[in-house]
């Protein structure tokens, strides 16, 4: 504004600041606006813009920040003179000689690799053998429960009370996994980069740390056997691991260094294949003897979430953030089936029934959903568990080895548990301080269950 404007009711007539109306001649901002021949004069005493690509020094680019020459020449005399400059004006210190730099290119802003190709562990055990010579891969028999019986014999109970707590992981827990059929070892990835196996009975004590990893674990899974297991990890490396002394016998990686999200060995005793889901929509199949990429599922759109194996392994179930899930037969990249809704969401866990003839699906919208894992992989839309919170986190869905139970954790440290035949909400209680991601039912014992999350605190309960 001017401070001035014409009186509609009289002509040539100003109200506000007469002054001001009088040394302008009563002129407004249209009228006062230069010709076109004073703004190319104007615009032509501007500096150039310069080169993008130039950041310091002479010609780097300016952009909509170049000054006018009029302007420069000022600063320049006002900082020789030491002169107090205007508070909208900068400064020039003469001392500092601006540095060239070039351009960032992709490979300076890109993931680095893990070049060191380090892997460390140590064992923190009271003892690494017993008075016969075992280490803690031998399943102990001087227990109350026989752990080498036939799983899902027993019936289960749901757990109340609180038996013990392990914590040495300084970050959040992002997978939790029990050892094949026994379940007297515990292993425990986390974003700390650290992998650690924990002993069940006994001391409870933890037995060893596998480093290796540079950025946060995203998924560790078992062998069939138990001796090796996996890890995956957002430095975007696969590991295959000794269980028993802690070495690393081989390293993965796809060939678009995509990030694992879920690894799973093949179920089969006699196969040494595994599967992984990455960031860039592709499972890719690795044989752990060659290092070799024996095959490659190309379908999601989106990174993968989960992989479950069914119908005897010959099968396996895939989801991804497409909100699709996707029925594949083993060693052949085309799926069987393809089921996308449109009111899906991100299935992002998921858990076999002891049965063979469903999986449970953790679902996106605050619920489980179930769907068979025989030919027609449908839904069942009977079978859905409510009542607890997800929305955000990846959240372990866990199902008790006899098929009674359905476990979940809860994004605000709740365990749910509910009926399967009903899929009423049995249970509820409160774990852990922050989300509870990671619930695992135990393959032997009758109510025993083990959770973690954020607060990287791992517990179990009975």
């Amino acid at each position: 504004s001017l401070g001035y404007t014409k009186d509609p009711s009289i002509h040539g007539v100003f109200v506000g600041d007469l002054t001001k109306a009088q040394a302008l001649g009563g002129r407004d901002i249209i009228q006062m606006r230069p010709s076109k021949e004073a703004s190319a004069a104007l615009r032509r005493k501007r500096q150039k813009k310069g080169d993008v690509s130039i950041v310091d020094g002479e010609g780097a680019y300016k952009g909509p920040w170049a000054r006018y020459q009029d302007d420069q020449i000022y600063e320049d005399e006002a900082a020789l003179g030491a002169e107090e400059l205007a508070t909208d004006e900068e400064y020039i210190e003469e001392a500092i000689v601006p540095a060239r730099s070039t351009v960032a290119t992709k490979l300076v802003s890109d993931y680095q690799d893990d070049l060191t190709n380090t892997e460390t562990t140590e064992f923190h055990g009271t003892a690494q053998y017993d008075y016969q010579g075992r280490t803690y891969m031998h399943v102990p028999q001087d227990l109350d429960i026989d752990l080498r019986s036939e799983p899902g014999t027993q019936k289960n109970y749901i757990p109340k009370k609180h038996i013990h707590t392990w914590k040495s992981h300084v970050k959040a827990i992002n997978a939790l996994r029990f050892f094949p059929d026994s379940g007297h070892l515990l292993l425990s990835a986390s974003a700390d980069t650290k992998v650690k196996l924990w002993d069940v009975y006994h001391n409870r004590e933890l037995l060893r740390t596998y480093s290796g990893h540079t950025k946060s674990v995203t998924d560790t899974t078992f062998s069939p056997t138990g001796t090796r297991f996996l890890t995956g990890s957002y430095d975007r490396h696969l590991k295959l691991w000794d269980t028993e002394t802690g070495a690393c016998i081989s390293r993965f990686q796809t060939s678009t260094k995509a990030v694992p999200h879920v690894v799973r060995f093949h179920p089969s005793t006699d196969t040494h294949e595994f599967l992984a889901g990455t960031s860039d929509k592709k499972i890719v199949q690795f044989d752990t003897r060659s290092g070799e990429m024996t095959q490659e599922y190309d379908h999601h759109l989106q990174a993968v979430n989960t992989i479950t194996f069914v119908d005897d392994n010959r099968r396996f179930i895939t989801t991804s953030d497409d909100k699709s899930l996707r029925a594949w037969e083993y060693n052949i990249p085309v799926p069987i089936k393809y089921i996308a809704e449109p009111y899906m969401y991100s299935l992002v866990r998921a858990a076999a029934h002891p049965n063979g003839k469903s999986v449970a699906f953790q679902s996106g919208d605050n619920q489980i959903v179930v769907y068979a894992s025989t030919d027609r992989f449908r839904q069942n839309r009977k079978k859905s568990f409510r009542g607890h919170n997800n929305a955000g986190y990846a959240i372990d869905v866990g199902i008790s080895p006899d098929g009674q139970f359905v476990m979940s954790g809860d994004s605000g440290g709740w365990v749910c548990f509910w009926d399967w035949k009903t899929c009423k909400m049995w249970h509820k209680m409160m774990a852990h301080e922050g989300a509870v991601v990671c619930a695992q039912w135990h393959p032997r014992e009758s109510s025993k269950v083990v959770t973690a999350g954020l607060d990287g605190g791992i517990k179990y309960w009975d």
